[in-house]
């Protein structure tokens, strides 16, 4: 079964989906150059059908931002005949005016991941391809009308910084991240996007802040103990960058997950691909270095 669009969430998005009543399709563990892809769930509703990727796992968060097999996940979805992603993400808060629980329909990145390049061209000549705008300017544009007509505390615009992980930043990062204009900060923003992009898939994403970034919320002491955002509390998310009061704002936007994914689902079928994605690699195809099923034959 072929599907033009799908949902990258966190953690097991299909059960999300079930509890609000759809019915699953089929499931699928596809084989793909890469190994195998994390399991790909079809849902069929009024709209069409879409598929659904949980990146860090089917029951919990069993595998970490730098071990999530991308290309392996973003080529079986190419080969299921998506065109459109809707990625769903949880990073942290830069700027203060992003609390805990706030969704950023975020325009731009800042990849500051280090170490290899993570590419569908390793060691050939493609792959150059431009990176503005970052996200499907169409896609963007739909999410933004149909989530300013939810209750919903949504910001347009964001820069989300992509860290390597899977360790949490520290305050002397963050800072610099703040010079640089940054205002979200993650782990799995990229590669995902830039491998999304090598496909020439429409991508954008849906964040919702789970915690302010470490140093945010200095007291601006002296000491370096005031000088702590937060005290380490071992039981609690994050060991206590994330107040008991903000986690309850985090649950309840996870709880509507499934609510705004079927909200921005018919709006993402209908919109056209008049963007510049589908036209990524055009210049390839003109100059005979790729065909245009070229990712079949890695």
């Amino acid at each position: 079964m072929k599907t033009s669009v799908a949902v990258i969430a966190r953690v097991a998005a299909h059960e999300a989906f079930e509890a609000a009543g759809l019915e699953e399709v089929s499931m699928l563990v596809p084989s793909t150059p890469y190994g195998s892809s994390n399991p790909i769930h079809l849902y069929e509703a009024d709209f069409g059908t879409f598929a659904v990727l949980s990146r860090h796992g089917e029951q919990a968060y069993s595998v970490s931002a730098p071990f999530v097999n991308d290309r392996a996940n973003l080529w079986a979805l190419k080969n299921l005949g998506v065109e459109k992603v809707i990625s769903w993400s949880a990073p942290g808060s830069i700027d203060t005016n992003i609390a805990p629980g706030d969704l950023v329909i975020p325009h731009d990145v800042l990849d500051m991941r280090g170490g290899e390049p993570v590419t569908f061209f390793e060691g050939r000549g493609q792959g150059v391809i431009r990176a503005n705008p970052a996200f499907c300017p169409e896609l963007r544009a739909r999410f933004l009308e149909v989530l300013g007509g939810m209750d919903l505390t949504v910001h347009d615009g964001g820069v989300y910084a992509s860290l390597m992980g899977p360790r949490l930043e520290t305050a002397a990062e963050i800072r610099m991240l703040q010079q640089m204009g940054a205002t979200l900060v993650g782990l799995t923003m990229s590669p995902e996007i830039w491998l999304a992009r090598e496909l020439e898939l429409c991508y954008a994403s849906v964040c919702y802040s789970v915690n302010y970034a470490e140093g945010v919320l200095d007291r601006g002491g002296d000491s370096p103990q005031e000088k702590e955002a937060r005290p380490f509390k071992s039981y609690l998310f994050f060991e206590g960058m994330t107040t008991e009061e903000e986690l309850d704002c985090v649950a309840e936007i996870e709880g509507r997950f499934a609510e705004i994914a079927l909200a921005l689902l018919p709006a993402v079928f209908e919109t056209p691909r008049e963007c510049p994605c589908p036209q990524l690699l055009t210049r390839y195809y003109r100059r005979g270095d790729l065909g245009p099923d070229w990712w079949r034959g890695l």
